[in-house]
């Protein structure tokens, strides 16, 4: 299973495997508070993107799909987190205050797709 969760909130004892898919360091959270699996940068959308999707709900879908297209083309920067959710729970952190419309959630669903694809 594959949830999740503001990085500021508290770990939970069955939160499994935690990783932060920001790109950038949340504010004041020190890094040996968050019990972090991996910090993976690399999975985040690109500066561009971010930028130019600014966290504006009416760009959803279209960040989506630009998201999913980045994704598409670097495998391995989000290969782990795939293999971890098939042996055990997986938490994506995310520093945004948007729990709806972030890229936590649009990786989440991309992640889920493949998941049942390779079943």
């Amino acid at each position: 299973m594959i949830q999740t969760k503001r990085v500021y909130e508290l770990p939970g004892l069955d939160d499994g495997s935690r990783f932060l898919v920001d790109r950038i360091w949340p504010r004041g959270i020190k890094k040996d508070s968050l019990k972090l699996d991996g910090w993976l940068k690399d999975v985040a959308p690109s500066n561009e993107l971010r930028s130019w999707y600014g966290h504006d709900p009416s760009r959803w879908d279209e960040f989506r799909r630009r998201y999913f297209n980045e994704l598409d083309s670097k495998p391995q920067a989000w290969q782990s987190i795939l293999e971890t959710a098939r042996r055990s729970n997986v938490i994506l952190l995310y520093g945004s205050r948007e729990t709806q419309h972030n890229n936590a959630v649009a990786l989440k669903e991309y992640l889920e797709e493949r998941l049942v694809q390779s079943e």
